[in-house]
């Protein structure tokens, strides 16, 4: 049988791992919370990155649409030009 003092030192050494292991776990979890905070700013940082491409982008596709839109009116302005000079032409044509 164990005595009194066995069993007291048994519960000593036990405690003993305990605040140990204690100690170790609250240094991997403070090493866990930088780590989190670290990965949050990153991933704060993307999403502001990807709003600044997305506004980009919307810009971009604006722009284009505003340069097919100028490219095509063009076109048509050219197109009547043309249509106005013949025009023009069997005018002079029918009076003569």
């Amino acid at each position: 049988m164990s005595t009194t003092a066995d069993q007291l030192s048994k519960v000593v050494e036990k405690t003993e791992r305990l605040i140990v292991l204690c100690s170790a776990l609250q240094e991997e979890n403070d090493l866990l919370k930088l780590e989190n905070q670290s990965l949050a700013v990153a991933v704060d940082a993307g999403k502001e990155k990807t709003k600044e491409l997305e506004e980009r982008v919307r810009v971009l596709k604006m722009a284009k649409s505003f340069s097919e839109t100028n490219e095509k009116t063009l076109d048509i302005k050219q197109k009547i030009n043309e249509f106005v000079q013949e025009i023009d032409k069997c005018i002079v044509l029918l009076k003569r």
